[in-house]
């Protein structure tokens, strides 16, 4: 259903109800029936809002919740309504896409489906790169499931890193960190299940980070020296736009990811000393 996810789809008519819908909902569940409060919550409206035009934008965060996208937009003062703004998701195919109904109602709301396990060469994964190629603002869980323990971030998948490394132009990284999710929507709740509705009264916590950098060519070329010696299994990926082959990219894919995990673990750290204090 790419063809729901045009801007141009019935004039827009469905796309606006879809964001104004979920940003309703965002706002009641963040804003109304819990608390939600936000460390840095100026770095990430201004980079949504005013970022230089065509630098696409990529957030990552820790995945609590089926519920951590929206609601985590739907703090105070976010611009969740706004459908020109408005982030596009990686999305599990096998959750958020199961019937027609559904994959309409993602793919309006600006959802890209992933296949978890189909690798970072699957089908939707160019059609990230089209949103990325056109200044657009991306956002993925790069952790690549819910984990609803308050433990180090884990290793994160490729998928993130192969997108900043393919992108026409490097996006900018802002690394975001959440706690009370797992609380608003516990996975086992009632009889192993999670409850019908979100949960109220609870503390929502979002630590936002700064946009990480990375010295793309450098690190081209040390995964590349790198790699020269070492022989790998191979799935048959194409050379990407600079030339690295598939072991140089498993390196520098590594590399990227271990530097997000870093950054999203020092945002981890920093929360809970925070909430201490």
């Amino acid at each position: 259903m790419e063809w729901a996810a045009r801007a141009d789809h019935l004039r827009g008519i469905p796309r606006k109800l879809v964001i104004a819908t979920i940003g309703s909902f965002a706002k009641t569940v963040a804003s109304l029936i819990n608390t939600t409060s936000v460390h840095n919550a100026d770095t990430l409206l201004r980079l949504v809002r005013s970022r230089p035009q065509g630098i696409p934008l990529i957030t990552v965060s820790n995945h609590m919740s089926t519920l951590d996208d929206p609601v985590m937009w739907g703090f105070k003062g976010f611009p969740i309504f706004d459908t020109n703004i408005a982030r596009w998701v990686l999305a599990a195919q096998d959750i958020c896409f199961k019937n027609p109904l559904y994959s309409y109602v993602f793919r309006t709301g600006k959802c890209i489906p992933i296949t978890r396990g189909g690798g970072i060469y699957q089908e939707h994964m160019n059609e990230a790169l089209e949103r990325l190629n056109s200044g657009e603002w991306l956002h993925t869980f790069p952790e690549g499931k819910v984990y609803q323990d308050d433990e180090p971030i884990r290793r994160l998948k490729w998928g993130t890193a192969s997108l900043i490394v393919r992108a026409p132009i490097t996006p900018i990284v802002l690394p975001i960190i959440h706690h009370g999710f797992h609380e608003v929507m516990p996975e086992k709740y009632m009889f192993g299940r999670r409850p019908p509705l979100p949960l109220c009264n609870k503390k929502i916590n979002m630590i936002i980070g700064d946009p990480i950098e990375f010295d793309l060519p450098a690190m081209s070329e040390m995964a590349i020296a790198q790699s020269r010696n070492d022989s790998f299994p191979t799935f048959g990926w194409p050379r990407t736009s600079n030339g690295l082959d598939e072991a140089a990219q498993r390196y520098l894919y590594t590399t990227i990811s271990e530097k997000i995990r870093a950054a999203m673990e020092k945002l981890r750290c920093y929360g809970k000393s925070f909430l201490k204090s």
